[in-house]
């Protein structure tokens, strides 16, 4: 049945309502902290931020005394956003809560354009990127260039993680054993893994030990089922393929930090099956196309669209098998949507 549509009175009617609603809430938020600041708080200690309910953040100890000790915490309001990973100086309330006092400054973070275009950090003080892809569904190069784009201009490491290597052989996965060809022959690093098998696990779980990592990559690629594998008290959702679409269906709903028994954590973010990158320039994106260095502003034409003109340094790449046609197709799709905005 079709949804019936609402007049403007309507409209507005929900819109105060909803607005109503948040002041409301925030009122008794700023209740809560006033009553928290005017109590006897304890001393200020260093913490990190593990995850995010609503407009408080639950942050785990550092000290010794509290080492492992974790609660839930309200944030001055002259803080900025908080995301999982940050380190912050907070303060223990009477009432089982906490205040956030001071952040900490951040070693490196990774950001994505929300829906209105306004960047947005996701994870903080990240040492490795993990971008998992799978043979179903179909990879995208695009995508994993945007996330190879978004890891160079944040200075952290990127590893290429497939996923569903057992399905490797099948009639529909030519295209995964394609792009895995293309990124090995870059010197990028890359696992091949199962999370049903069990294979390549080991020397995954290698990979992460003392580091801090974040996991990305399009719904439906098996990010929380790794995570479940490596972490099974994590009880991360599993969702299941769309039989419909082939696409993943988004199952976790906000970033979250997990510890590895023999060192290293983990923050799983939110499923996006695209990643914008409205924050990063041309240079930016020339620079995460390692291959292109040697070639990039020896072209005959100081515009050259890389289509057709002679004298084209990336034409020629192409044609002497220096450059594959499909980072070069990604390439110009990355650079096109940047000149349009």
């Amino acid at each position: 049945m079709a949804k019936r549509k609402l007049s403007r009175r309507q409209s507005w009617r929900i819109d105060k309502i909803q607005a109503e609603r948040t002041a409301r809430a925030q009122r008794r938020e700023e209740r809560t902290l006033e009553e928290l600041d005017g109590s006897d708080l304890g001393s200020e200690q260093e913490g990190l931020v593990i995850s995010h309910f609503g407009v408080q953040v639950e942050v785990e100890a550092s000290s010794t005394e509290l080492a492992g000790q974790r609660l839930r915490c309200y944030l001055r309001a002259n803080l900025p956003a908080l995301v999982t990973g940050d380190k912050v100086i907070w303060r223990a309330g009477n009432q089982g809560l906490g205040v956030i006092v001071a952040q900490l400054p951040r070693q490196s973070e990774l950001c994505r354009p929300d829906m209105q275009g306004k960047l947005k950090p996701v994870a903080a003080n990240i040492d490795q990127i993990l971008i998992v892809f799978a043979p179903l569904p179909e990879p995208h190069a695009n995508l994993i260039d945007r996330y190879l784009v978004a890891a160079s201009h944040a200075g952290i490491k990127p590893i290429l993680l497939l996923n569903k290597a057992d399905l490797l052989g099948q009639d529909k996965t030519h295209k995964a054993k394609k792009l895995l060809d293309i990124y090995q022959k870059l010197g990028y690093s890359i696992l091949q893994v199962s999370a049903y098998s069990g294979s390549g696990m080991q020397e995954l779980e290698n990979v992460l030990k003392e580091r801090v990592s974040v996991v990305v990559g399009q719904s439906g690629v098996g990010k929380s089922s790794l995570i479940n594998r490596l972490l099974p008290e994590a009880q991360a959702a599993v969702g299941a393929l769309s039989e419909l679409s082939g696409k993943g269906t988004h199952t976790t709903t906000t970033a979250r930090l997990f510890y590895f028994p023999n060192g290293g954590s983990l923050i799983d973010s939110p499923g996006i099956r695209e990643f914008g990158l409205a924050h990063v320039s041309i240079d930016d994106i020339e620079a995460g196309f390692i291959e292109f260095h040697p070639f990039l502003g020896r072209c005959r034409f100081r515009n050259c669209s890389h289509e057709h003109e002679p004298g084209c340094a990336l034409l020629e790449a192409v044609a002497q098998g220096h450059i594959s046609h499909e980072r070069l197709t990604s390439f110009k799709s990355l650079t096109a949507n940047l000149s349009e905005r």
